[in-house]
Order: C-alpha cells, then sequence, then structure tokens
C-alpha cells in the first residue's frame, strides 16, 4: 500500500512541474529581427519581434532596451518598438532583451522563483561620412515670440535664428545647409546669412512650427557640400525653455506723487498668460550712481523716492516655474523719471526702437520695439535686429554727459573765434605792412668813421715850461659831418 502511494505522489509533482512556468524547463528567448532606422532629423526607431518559438504559457512578456550611443540609456516596454530623439551625426547602437513583464521584478508572481532574462541582441546605425573637422561647430540657437496680426487666427508666432562657425578642416568653397525639425515638421533654411567668402554661417526664420508653449526638443541639422571634400553633418537638440528669450515688458509707465513712485507696465508679448511671469526693476539714480533691483511677481510695483533725484528705470520678465521655466530675457526702454529726454544713447536707445521717450512725471513710453514683415506681421524684440538696452550704469552716464554738453559746446566755439581773429590778424600785417609802420627800422650812418681825416697841430710856448698840445680836426672836402651818431 505504502509503495503505491508513494507513486501516485511522485506523478501528480510531475505533472504540476510541466504544467507551471517557473521550472528548469522554462526560460525567455531573445528578441526577432532588431532593428534601427532613422525616421526624421534626429529621430530613429526601434523595431524587433517576439521570438515565434517563445512559450507564452501565463507570462507575459516585455522588453529591457539599453541605449549604448550616442548617449547611455536603459529602460523597459512591454511594446514591440520604440521611438527615440537623438542626435546621429555620430551613429547610433542599441541592444534589447526579452524579460517577464509582471512586476518588472524577473520572478514568477505566483512561485517568486527568480526567471534569467534572454540574452541581448544588438543594432546600429552607422554614422553619415564626412572627413572629420568639416562639421559646423559652435551652433548657438534663439527663438522669440512673434505678435501676428489680429486678424489671423493664430496671435502668435515664434520666430528662430541660428549661427554656427565653419570647420577648421572644410575647404574654401564649403556651403552648409540647415534645418530643424519640430514634432512631425521640418522645415529647411531660406534666409542665410554669409560671411567673406559667401558661406553660410547663420539662418532666420521669420515664422516657424515650433509651439509658443511648447515643451518638445528642437532638432537641428546642418549638412554640407563641396568639390573638395565630404562636409561631415551635424545635429544638435535645444530645450525650448534654455533658448527661448523672452520679450521686455511692454508701456512701461512711471508716476510721482510727491516721494511716491507708481509703475506699470504690461505682459510681454507672449503665447503665455499674464500669471506666468516674474519681473525685475532696475532702479538708478542719475545724480548718486546708486542703483536697486527688486523683484514683483505683477505688472506693478510701488515704492518711495526722493523727490529732487532723478531714476532711470528699466523691467524686464522671465517664465516662471508654474509654466515652463526660462532665464531673464532683456530689459525694457530705460525710462528717465524727472526731466525730458532719453536715458541712453540716440544710436543705442529711442531713435533705433522707435519712438523718443518723452517722461515727464507719467508719460508712457513708445511701447515694443518691432520690425515688421510685408505680410504685415510684427517681430518684436529680434535678438540680432534690433538691440537691447545698454547698462544702467552708462545710461546714467550718457545722461550726465548730455548736460554737460552745451557747455563744452560755447567753450569750443570760443576757442575757434579767438583763433580765427588771430590768424585774421596775422594775414593782414603781412599783406598791408601793418609792421613795419607801427615799427620802423633805425637809419644806418651815411659816412663810415674810417673816412674822416684826423690833422693835428702841434705848439709849443717858448719859455719850454709849459707843453700844451692842440688837436683839431679838420674836415676835408666832400666829408659830412656826424651830429647825431649812435654807437
Amino acid at each position: 500500500m505504502a509503495p503505491t502511494f508513494l507513486i501516485l505522489l511522485g506523478a501528480a509533482a510531475v505533472l504540476r512541474a510541466d504544467g507551471v512556468p517557473g521550472t528548469c524547463k522554462f526560460s525567455f528567448l531573445p528578441p526577432a529581427n532588431f532593428t534601427i532606422k532613422a525616421t526624421g532629423l534626429a529621430q530613429v526607431l526601434l523595431r524587433w519581434e517576439p521570438n515565434p518559438d517563445q512559450e507564452r504559457r501565463k507570462l507575459q512578456l516585455g522588453y529591457h532596451v539599453r541605449i549604448h550611443a550616442p548617449q547611455a540609456d536603459d529602460y523597459e516596454t512591454k511594446n514591440t518598438e520604440s521611438r527615440r530623439v537623438s542626435v546621429l551625426h555620430q551613429g547610433f547602437s542599441a541592444s534589447v532583451r526579452t524579460v517577464p513583464w509582471e512586476g518588472r521584478l524577473r520572478t514568477v508572481p505566483w512561485e517568486g522563483r527568480a526567471l534569467p532574462a534572454s540574452r541581448w541582441v544588438s543594432a546600429e546605425l552607422e554614422a553619415p561620412p564626412g572627413s572629420p573637422g568639416t562639421s559646423a561647430v559652435n551652433l548657438t540657437c534663439t527663438t522669440n515670440t512673434v505678435a501676428s496680426n489680429l486678424t489671423e487666427s493664430r496671435p502668435y508666432w515664434v520666430s528662430l535664428r541660428c549661427a554656427w562657425h565653419v570647420g577648421k578642416e572644410a575647404p574654401l568653397d564649403t556651403q552648409y545647409f540647415f534645418y530643424y525639425r519640430y514634432g512631425s515638421q521640418t522645415e529647411e533654411c531660406r534666409e542665410y546669412s554669409q560671411d567673406a567668402l559667401k558661406r553660410n554661417v547663420a539662418c532666420w526664420f521669420p515664422r516657424t512650427f515650433i509651439q509658443g508653449k511648447g515643451r518638445d526638443s528642437l532638432a537641428v541639422h546642418i549638412n554640407g557640400s563641396s568639390r573638395c571634400a565630404a562636409i561631415k553633418p551635424h545635429d544638435q537638440l535645444f530645450a525650448l525653455h534654455e533658448i527661448d528669450q523672452v520679450n521686455p515688458p511692454g508701456n512701461v509707465t512711471a508716476e510721482i506723487e510727491g516721494t511716491r513712485l507708481a509703475l506699470r507696465w504690461e505682459k510681454p508679448v507672449s503665447a503665455f498668460p499674464a500669471h506666468c511671469f516674474n519681473y525685475e526693476v532696475k532702479m538708478r539714480n542719475t545724480g548718486s550712481g546708486y542703483t536697486q533691483t527688486r523683484e514683483s511677481r505683477t505688472n506693478e510695483f510701488n515704492t518711495t523716492v526722493s523727490e529732487v533725484s532723478k531714476y532711470c528705470i528699466a523691467v524686464r520678465a522671465a517664465l516662471s516655474s508654474l509654466c515652463r521655466e526660462g532665464s531673464w530675457g532683456p530689459w525694457s526702454r530705460p525710462v528717465l523719471v524727472g526731466r525730458e529726454g532719453p536715458c541712453a544713447r540716440p544710436h543705442e536707445g529711442a531713435e533705433r526702437h522707435g519712438s523718443p521717450i518723452n517722461l515727464e512725471r507719467g508719460v508712457r513710453d513708445g511701447g515694443q520695439p518691432a520690425a515688421s514683415t510685408p505680410d504685415g506681421s510684427q517681430f518684436v524684440g529680434v535678438s540680432g535686429d534690433l538691440p537691447s538696452p545698454p547698462d544702467m550704469a552708462q545710461m546714467a552716464e550718457q545722461a550726465r554727459r548730455d548736460e554737460r554738453t552745451p557747455w563744452m559746446a560755447w567753450c569750443l566755439t570760443l576757442v575757434m573765434v579767438a583763433l580765427c581773429v588771430l590768424l585774421a590778424g596775422l594775414v593782414s600785417c603781412s599783406t598791408c605792412h601793418v609792421w613795419t609802420t607801427l615799427f620802423p627800422a633805425v637809419p644806418g650812418p651815411k659816412s663810415d668813421i674810417k673816412d674822416l681825416a684826423v690833422t693835428m697841430n702841434y705848439e709849443k710856448t717858448g719859455s719850454g715850461e709849459t707843453e700844451s698840445e692842440v688837436i683839431s680836426y679838420v674836415e676835408e672836402p666832400g666829408l659830412e659831418v656826424l651830429d647825431d651818431f649812435v654807437f
């Protein structure tokens, strides 16, 4: 009886082992047909298939993907394909293996026994050909929000400006071509800037497919051509919040009542609402040179000032982390409270941006600087086209220079008049012989002393005690007497 019971128990154990995954008879097989394919600028598709010999049973399969180049990364997925955004000018390589998906713990959930993953399978996308040192270098890009016409359905556009340097080993006849991709949209540059050798070194897109409030990466691609060498392409990815240049606040207004200064402004031209911005206010006392910077979360600022001082004020904005982080944008056009006239030099401030600033206790500035396109769109604060306001210290120093300018002009005028009078007098003296009339020459002698004949007669008395000598001068005929001879 006992041997029979043992035989039946052993048969049941064998049946259980055959029916449950997690025993030595079950293992994961590597995926099949793993491929890597470029589907766009800086975009690849990784695709594979489950191994056709894999036993599914009651266990769901997952996949462990490992990126080797250009930047290492690890992640898991239960899908059989994966899209990645990555630069491709250095190539792309990855590996994948099969793992259990439940809990991602590599164990059989109902028994807790570990299951080994399958072996790795790898694929590679080779780097594009090109000679070393010929690709574009030092690539930089900046985006800026553009205000479009009110009649258009889209109130804001995003402009893009990128610049780069020529590779050190690039031949002289190298020509570069620029492309960008945002989402599924790709566009080629049509407006280039060139260097002295007519090589493209910058690109300008007045309008792009970039979303004003977007968070996707911007992919940029530059390739080239030359008759002397193969030009290696270059890819680069940009985070929008790192390259977006926020426009300065508009319509800055300053009002003083006694010692109370009130500032107001409008939010920058942007697709983001007003609550998404933080502001900085910079005030400089033009007399003492003292500068203070204060922050504000709203579009207004109040403070106490001196009644007898003049202040140069500017405001700038940045996106807060509530909406999308970003860096500080350029300062607004400076306004001077207390007298008329711009804070900046004419070629750096008002004349380049529009109407001159005229703030005598509460006059608005001229608004946002803008450049118009043929279709009427306004490009506000475009980097590279319109200069940013100068530093506050330079603005105050220029204001003091402007105050001294009239006195310096009068001094220079007086000096020039004096020099002209002196020069005219010298010319007149030389021409009209006035000097000879005022200071006549001393006349020379009419006869020479050597020509005088001297006759000496000696007379002696007979006594011999006294001897006198008499000298008489006798003028020879034809000689004149020197009555007024001066030595």
